[in-house]
């Protein structure tokens, strides 16, 4: 899976799904290449597991403006108790250093948006941002089962009919920062202790599910992408995540030289966006882009191509883009 249920910590007693990432994207608004749609999905199989946001939790959508791994732009998501069966949302923008922290404070863009908990979305303006926040169907789509099966895959797409709750921003590219390269990763902080801890973590799809296991998930769910390559996993005995993901892909027949490479393509985890290139992934991410057949490919050295599994044909041509909820 991209990043559903990436991690046993996040299953653990006093956790919830509420805080579990199962997508991010990022991709060119398809009518004005000036603007940007952001996405961050939680919440896999809802409202099956959760059925509102957690009102504790800072969800953020990161930007790294200058390539160093390091947020420098960060938009603040937090969620009402929940009344009458309904939630509003604040969102804030902070930038600089203070984008790094794990708190939910900056500038207030949007105030009180309603969460759409039913088939119809409800978009909350605020010049010059678009926000979204709700259930809706999964945009991901994959042959979870014969993935577990060992890559014996049948095109049985395991989430045509699942939903999550979706955050969906619509900004205008300045509001990423001047240079049009950015990184973008997402995280759930929650107040533990009285100090906001983060549970989880995403850019790239797939990359914690596919290279990382066991306690390892939980330590790489747990750090910024700047200690991605440096950082040890939970291996017996301990091993950076850079030399981890290396020996993976020696196992699929790269050479040293090139694992290498690749591993410090996919480290730091950081989802690469050019915001003035409408090019799919590894430009960003569209919700139809096929990563689970890009990244097949390149782990396996070419040896597995595809799951057979395409795009969901629910999607709207309009935001929130996301398609109505089963």
């Amino acid at each position: 899976m991209a990043d559903h249920l990436d991690a046993p910590g996040l299953m653990s007693p006093g956790m919830d799904a509420r805080l579990d990432i199962t997508d991010v994207y990022a991709f060119q608004k398809p009518t004005n290449p000036k603007r940007s749609i952001l996405v961050m999905n939680v919440n896999p199989l809802a409202p099956t597991l959760a059925t509102s946001f957690n009102t504790d939790a800072v969800y953020q959508i990161n930007v790294d403006t200058d390539g160093d791994a390091r947020t420098d732009i960060s938009f603040r998501i937090r969620f009402s108790d929940t009344e009458r069966g309904g939630q509003v949302a604040t969102v804030r923008r902070q930038t600089g250093e203070d984008a790094r922290g794990r708190g939910g404070s900056g500038e207030v863009i949007i105030r009180n948006a309603p969460v759409s908990f039913g088939s119809r979305p409800v978009v909350t303006e605020s010049e010059p941002y678009r926000f979204f926040a709700g259930i809706r169907s999964d945009p991901f789509y994959f042959d979870l089962l014969g993935f577990l099966a060992g890559f014996k895959f049948t095109g049985d797409d395991f989430f045509i009919d699942k939903n999550v709750f979706a955050m969906v921003l619509d900004v205008p590219n300045r509001a990423l920062g001047t240079n049009p390269n950015v990184g973008i990763w997402s995280r759930c902080n929650e107040p533990l202790s009285g100090t906001p801890k983060q549970i989880d973590r995403m850019g790239r799809p797939a990359i914690n599910t596919v290279f990382n296991h066991g306690t390892s998930k939980n330590i790489f769910n747990s750090i910024t992408p700047n200690k991605d390559r440096s950082t040890l996993n939970g291996d017996a005995p301990p091993v950076t995540f850079e030399a981890s993901f290396i020996a993976t892909l020696e196992s699929f027949g790269y050479s040293s030289t090139d694992a290498t490479a690749i591993a410090e393509l996919l480290l730091p985890d950081l989802l690469t966006y050019d915001y003035s290139s409408s090019a799919g992934f590894l430009n960003g991410r569209n919700l139809t882009d096929d990563v689970i057949d890009i990244e097949l490919g390149l782990v396996t050295k070419g040896a597995v191509t595809t799951d057979g599994v395409g795009p969901h044909t629910d999607l709207l041509d309009h935001f929130p883009y996301l398609g109505k909820p089963h």
